[in-house]
Order: C-alpha cells, then structure tokens, then sequence
C-alpha cells in the first residue's frame, strides 16, 4: 500500500511540474498599458479644455485687445489704428472733466464702508436666536434679487420732486429736509450711493451670515462659561473667523464703487454732477467715437482695482484662524 501510494503521488506531482504545452500563455502588450496609463493622465485636461479655450476667447483676448486699443486713436469704426503711445492715458489724469469721476466715486467708496458695517451689524444679530428670523433675512436679501434698472426707475419715483419720499417728509412735519434729491448737485451722489447701499447690503449680510454660522457653536459656549457677553464673542470669536470674508466683501465694495453703472446711468444719465467713470467711460466710446480713450479709461479701472486688491492683500493678510 505504502509503495503503491508513493508511486502515485510522483505521478501526479510529475504532471503538476510539466509545463502545459497545450494551453497558450497570456501575454499582455505593454504599449496598452502604457496607453491606458496615458488616457487617464490626458482625461482632466480634456475636461477642461472647452471652459479654457471660452475663457481665453471670451475674456483674455477682449482684454488683450483692449489693452492695444489704448495705445491708438481708434474710433471704433476705422479699419486703421494710428498708434499714439501713452497719450491716452495722460489726458485720462489730466483732463478735469475725467478727474471729476474719481471724486464722484468717493461716494460710492464710502457708502460700501456703510453697506459692510450694516451687513456685519445684520448678520451678527441674526447669527443668534431672535424672533421672525428667516423673515428678516429675507427683507435684507430681497433687495438683491431685484434687477438694477428696476431699482433705478422706482426710486427715480420715489425721489422725484412731490414724490414718496417728499411725501412722507411733508405728513411727518419736516418740510424743511425737503431737496431736489436727484437734481441738486450738492445732495445727488449722496441719495445715489444711498440706493446702491440699499441694493447691495444683502448680499453682503449673506455672505457674513454664512462665515458666521459655520464657526463651530461649542466655542461660543466655553466663551459663555468665562462669563463673555455679545460684544466679547463678537470681538475675539466671529470677527477673527470672518476675516478673510471681510476681506473678500472689501475687495467687492471698492471694485464695486469704481464701477457703479446701472442706478446713476438710470436716475440721472450722469446729470448734475453724478457722472460715474463707467458712464464717462461709455460715452466717451459710443457718443465721441473715441474708444482708444475709452479703452484707456478701461485699463486704468482695471490697473486700480488690481492695485487694491494687492493692498489689502498686503496690508491686511490673511491668517488662519484656529480657535479650538
């Protein structure tokens, strides 16, 4: 038995050791491999391509081809473009009436200062528990929601002359605040960038409201066990959490003010002194036919909006914040 077994045994594990002639060897070509590999390398970059080539054809060549257009005299229609070198951007800083938009858009600047502190007021408050919450964040935001040029005709009627405005002065008993609040020079601008704060507070209340909320709550409740109160969470817990949305909504508002052009263009078309630099921009290119000074208004727009990010960049940096 023993014998009989171990004869069988030899047998079988001969036959393991064979190679077997009759069934074909797989072989993989590495020049498929190495192509698969290669596809699924290339596959993001094709995703990507069409945004990529709209961007550059859509955006960086107009740039590009502003940039050129304010080195010429162009006028927008001529097949020819005489180069004229840097002249352009010196009648922009020399000529009063182009310096007066600048001053005009210091009203702007400083109603987005008081649209941001009236978000961040705002989107303080409602971050805690108050009653009707939901409905006033939405009477905050609504405001937004709705198209520039409706905006503009309403309170076109609101401030006119006899209008809702004057109206509700004269039932209240104050006659006397009573001004031409869109045609008097000295009181235009300043009725302007009010309608602009009252446009673009909600969005910026939402943007504050959701940094807000996401700061973790546990926070706020050891900040309550050391005995703080709202000042103290709002100083050393929500505003160092928010700061580079802060940030972010200083960047809106200044490139915003520079380029305010719907509610002015609307309620005044630039009259009395409310001649914003898109406006001047705009006219110069499709009332003067001087689009090489057009475009060079552009590029100047551009370059200070870039130099204020790069300054707030730089002067207020942003750090990360860990309050755990």
């Amino acid at each position: 038995m023993t014998t009989a077994s171990s004869s069988i045994t030899s047998q079988v594990a001969a036959h393991v050791a064979e190679p077997d002639l009759a069934r074909p060897t797989r072989k993989v070509p590495g020049g498929a491999g190495r192509r698969s590999a290669w596809y699924r390398r290339l596959t993001p970059y094709l995703f990507l391509l069409v945004p990529i080539g709209l961007l550059l054809l859509l955006t960086y060549t107009p740039v590009l081809n502003m940039f050129w257009y304010s080195v010429t005299d162009w006028d927008g229609l001529d097949k020819t473009k005489t180069f004229v070198g840097l002249d352009n951007y010196v009648e922009v800083f020399t000529d009063p009436d182009n310096l007066r938009v600048f001053y005009v858009s210091l009203f702007y600047v400083v109603g987005s200062f008081v649209q941001m502190a009236l978000a961040l007021y705002f989107a303080t408050i409602l971050s805690f528990k108050v009653r009707f919450k939901n409905l006033w964040k939405g009477i905050l935001f609504f405001p937004y929601l709705i198209n520039g040029v409706a905006i503009g005709l309403i309170f076109l009627n609101f401030l006119k002359p006899g209008g809702g405005l004057d109206t509700v002065l004269m039932n209240t008993g104050l006659q006397s605040l009573i001004h031409q609040w869109t045609g008097d020079p000295d009181v235009a601008n300043y009725s302007l960038a009010a309608v602009s704060v009252w446009r673009y507070t909600g969005l910026t209340f939402v943007m504050f409201l959701g940094a807000i909320q996401s700061i973790n709550s546990e926070i706020y409740e050891a900040a309550a066990l050391d005995g703080a109160n709202r000042w103290h969470e709002f100083w050393s817990i929500i505003l160092p959490s928010i700061r580079p949305i802060v940030g972010l909504a200083f960047i809106l508002g200044i490139s915003g003010s520079l380029s305010v052009f719907e509610i002015p263009f609307v309620m005044t078309n630039g009259a009395n002194g409310t001649e914003t630099f898109v406006i001047r921009t705009v006219w110069m290119a499709f009332q003067r036919n001087m689009v090489g000074l057009a475009s060079a208004m552009a590029v100047v727009l551009l370059l200070f909006v870039l130099l204020v990010t790069w300054l707030q960049r730089k002067l207020v940096p942003e750090e990360e914040v860990d309050l755990t």
